[in-house]
């Protein structure tokens, strides 16, 4: 899995006023907490960066640089501004390479779908699964076989054979379906009358 770096400078006052003076610097305060640290670090890190950690399918994981401090981390929230859609707060979530932690990986389909070819629309049902495990072990996306998929066809979570972590999504849920379109639907019923 990808590791993107983010650099971060501790930030001691807490209030709203300096929140509010670090948001219009350009910068997005953030927090860090969890196992893999003693106590959780206030920062703040110049919003340019998360482009490629928040705005992007992939996933990633985290290497905090706060003031020389590297820490080993995971998003584990963002919270935008409900009318502007800026980045107001980030939270990382520490780990360590021996403790399983748990993250949502991306769901990729691959492969042509005989339903497909007969004139049938794919519909993404679930765009990311959650995963438990240790964060060496997981990989960029979760691959999904829809070559055998035919007509009002599903792939669902059970049927996924993971190596190394273990998949927290009920395997009742599907991923894929080849759904039949209306016209296709109509030709069935005419055919069997």
């Amino acid at each position: 899995m990808k590791t993107l770096e983010i650099i971060g400078f501790k930030r001691a006052n807490l209030d709203s006023a300096s929140l509010k003076e670090i948001r219009e610097s350009g910068s997005v305060p953030c927090v860090v907490y969890g196992p893999g640290i003693p106590e959780q670090i206030h920062f703040h890190s110049p919003a340019i960066l998360f482009r490629d950690l928040i705005y992007t399918p992939e996933v990633h994981l985290v290497d905090l640089n706060v003031e020389g401090t590297h820490i080993k981390a995971v998003l584990k929230d963002a919270q935008f501004h409900p009318v502007s859609e800026v980045l107001l707060h980030v939270d990382f979530m520490a780990y360590t390479e021996d403790r399983p932690i748990k993250f949502e990986i991306p769901v990729k389909v691959v492969g042509n779908s005989p339903g497909i070819t007969k004139g049938g629309k794919l519909e993404l049902k679930t765009r990311s699964l959650k995963v438990k495990g240790l964060a060496k072990d997981f990989p960029d996306f979760i691959e999904v076989d829809i070559s055998k998929l035919d007509l009002g066809k599903s792939f669902k979570v059970g049927e996924l054979k993971p190596e190394n972590f273990e998949i927290l999504t009920s395997p009742n849920v599907s991923i894929v379906t080849i759904g039949i379109p209306r016209a296709l639907r109509g030709k069935k019923g005419g055919d069997e009358e």
